[in-house]
């Protein structure tokens, strides 16, 4: 059995922090991501796991190349141009032998893949697809279902007064070969907008199985930001943070919380507290600086006395003496923000 992450998008969602850093690649709780995803694979008897890419694929292969202990290989299968989400999964034809599982690139979950092969293969599926309920459907696409599971149809984005199941796309499926037959070779095609709705046209067996556990699209900085403070909150069942020792470069008088996750090569100076946040690689955190709930990407320096609150600062960002940095705010690579500053706050009347 083989499986398929589709890691070829240019992470526009998730922009600034993309730019120089293709989606998949990026760390969550300084692991790359894509690392998460081949967690759910263990144990599901997969042999090969082909990562599609498209977008700096050199990076993503360079992120993987300290590969953590997997029961399977790896291959990387490069689009010559974009092909869509089924589209990328054709151009893996040639690899492709017996059933398949399909996970979108930017999805965190710990759902049980081995449930979902079994329902799958219970119900004689030709396509599964996985379900998560949301709050507002509104911004996805919903999925409506018969009662045994079938699914009957595909409404794209509807209104609020339209809305008719809070079901939607998780992004995670188990195909069988001969789906295959109905995507086109070489031509843009998706998933969601063109393969499942002519799988359901032709009376083709597609089954939903629903997750209610934890998922999470990483694909925006704000829920990047989420998907980390939730890993470290243990929201993430196949996944338990690795809290390193202090540092050598760690003052005795910093103060670094138990949930927070800091690299061991950083330098955390007199006075400084980090509070249930993330500090990648060689860090610099100075004197009596604050760094609350917010991600720090490998290089970036905090100067004296400046706070970090509920953001992401991406690799070699300076933050200059007393700066103050408010919650939402995501700063790309090598930002510099200069002393006494204030980014993302409202001035005080």
């Amino acid at each position: 059995m083989h499986a398929v992450i589709l890691a070829g998008g240019k992470g526009t969602r998730m922009r600034p922090l993309t730019v120089h850093l293709p989606k998949p690649a990026a760390p969550v709780v300084n692991r790359p991501f894509l690392f998460y995803q081949l967690d759910l694979l263990r144990g599901t008897g997969v042999e090969e796991v082909m990562v599609c890419l498209a977008y700096q694929p050199q990076r993503i292969e360079h992120a993987l190349t300290e590969s953590e202990d997997y029961e399977f290989s790896i291959r990387y299968v490069v689009e010559p141009t974009p092909l869509g989400t089924a589209g990328a999964f054709k151009n893996c034809e040639a690899y492709v032998q017996g059933t398949a599982i399909v996970l979108n690139g930017d999805i965190l979950t710990d759902l049980a893949l081995s449930d979902v092969l079994r329902h799958h293969r219970e119900t004689a599926a030709v396509a599964t697809i996985v379900l998560v309920p949301v709050e507002n459907p509104s911004a996805y696409g919903v999925v409506e279902m018969a009662a045994d599971g079938r699914v009957t149809r595909f409404v794209e984005k509807p209104r609020a007064s339209e809305v008719t199941s809070r079901l939607i796309n998780a992004g995670i499926y188990v195909l069988e070969p001969r789906v295959l037959s109905h995507i086109p070779e070489g031509k843009t095609f998706s998933f969601e907008y063109d393969l499942f709705p002519l799988l359901l046209e032709r009376g083709e067996p597609v089954h939903a199985y629903v997750w209610e556990g934890y998922w999470r699209d990483i694909g925006t900085p704000r829920h990047y930001l989420q998907a980390n403070l939730d890993v470290l909150a243990g929201k993430v069942r196949t996944y338990s943070p690795v809290r390193p020792p202090r540092g050598e470069r760690f003052d005795e008088a910093a103060g670094i919380d138990r949930l927070s996750v800091v690299d061991p090569s950083c330098t955390v100076k007199a006075g400084a507290e980090i509070v249930n946040s993330v500090i990648g690689p060689h860090c610099f955190i100075e004197e009596r600086a604050r760094i609350e709930d917010s991600v720090l990407w490998s290089g970036t320096r905090v100067g004296a006395h400046a706070e970090v609150r509920g953001s992401v600062l991406g690799r070699g960002c300076h933050v200059g003496r007393a700066a103050q940095i408010a919650a939402g705010t995501f700063l790309g690579d090598k930002s510099v923000v200069t002393d006494y500053s204030i980014i993302g706050g409202e001035e005080e009347a």
